[in-house]
């Protein structure tokens, strides 16, 4: 019983890691994407 507890804590901490990190990276892919687009009509102009 221990051990599965400890193994579905583990699961829990890596899991919500992983949400942080692939927010995080989306928002940085947001930003640059923003950035681009700027540029480009800049450009345009």
């Amino acid at each position: 019983m221990k051990r599965r507890l400890t193994l579905l804590s583990l699961l829990a901490a890596v899991t919500l890691t992983a949400c942080g990190t692939v927010a995080g990276a989306g928002r940085d892919l947001q930003v640059a994407g923003a950035a681009i687009q700027q540029e480009a009509a800049e450009a345009a102009n």
